[in-house]
């Protein structure tokens, strides 16, 4: 049986906050790989054109094309890809979901700032390949208008009262570090979901990119037989 597994990156991000867990699944499965950026958040183009309609829209466009490819997919969302992973699986026969530091509460682009230059500056001195998203992420998320983040906040609203109707089996990974979304938030969510099988996992040192949190080869492995486990 053939898989697939489509990964939704954050607000105002990019690839390159998977990038870390997408290589570990590339390593170790032969799984089919999908990383959309959503619209808005191109190189050289602004969040000013994106909208919460037309996120949802990639991302479910993206999801469409990946199950006429294989026989089941799992969806891994970060941050605000949390939500849209939710949302899916509301409308989507998903065979699993892992949501990494879902924001089920509204956040600040700013917080984020600070967040994504430690990010960087660890994975620089782990020798970790630093990519070229940073610098427009740096740049947008301090240039966020009020637009865009009004519309990271419809998402949000749309997705919160379904929580207790998503039954797909969920993993949520969340670092007890993150100023952005507090850990409280994942004992929430957990709470909420409908799911019968879910497991909730936590990273003692790891901060909002909890992909490339220090302990991220740890939770990488929890996940991954989370994923494999029938």
């Amino acid at each position: 049986m053939t898989t697939g597994v489509l990964f939704i990156h954050g607000f105002t991000g990019g690839p390159f906050e998977v990038a870390p867990f997408r290589h570990y699944l590339k390593s170790q499965t032969d799984w089919k790989i999908a990383v959309p950026v959503l619209p808005g958040h191109e190189l050289g183009k602004g969040v000013q054109k994106g909208s919460m309609e037309s996120w949802m829209m990639a991302a479910e466009l993206e999801l469409q094309r990946l199950l006429k490819e294989v026989d089941q997919v799992v969806v891994i969302g970060f941050s605000m890809g949390g939500l849209i992973a939710m949302y899916l699986a509301l409308r989507y026969p998903i065979k699993k979901l892992v949501l990494l530091s879902a924001a089920a509460k509204y956040i600040s682009p700013r917080i984020l700032v600070e967040d994504a230059r430690i990010m960087m500056k660890t994975s620089r001195r782990k020798n970790y390949p630093a990519d070229s998203f940073y610098h427009l992420y740096n740049y947008k998320l301090t240039h966020t208008p009020i637009r865009a983040a009004l519309e990271f906040l419809r998402v949000v609203r749309l997705v919160r009262p379904y929580h207790h109707d998503v039954k797909t089996p969920v993993c949520l990974v969340q670092g007890k570090q993150d100023g952005v979304v507090p850990a409280v938030t994942a004992d929430s969510l957990y709470e909420q979901l409908g799911s019968e099988r879910k497991q909730l996992i936590f990273s003692e040192r790891g901060k909002h990119h909890i992909c490339y949190s220090d302990d991220r080869n740890v939770w990488f492995e929890k996940v991954l037989k989370f994923l494999t486990e029938d």
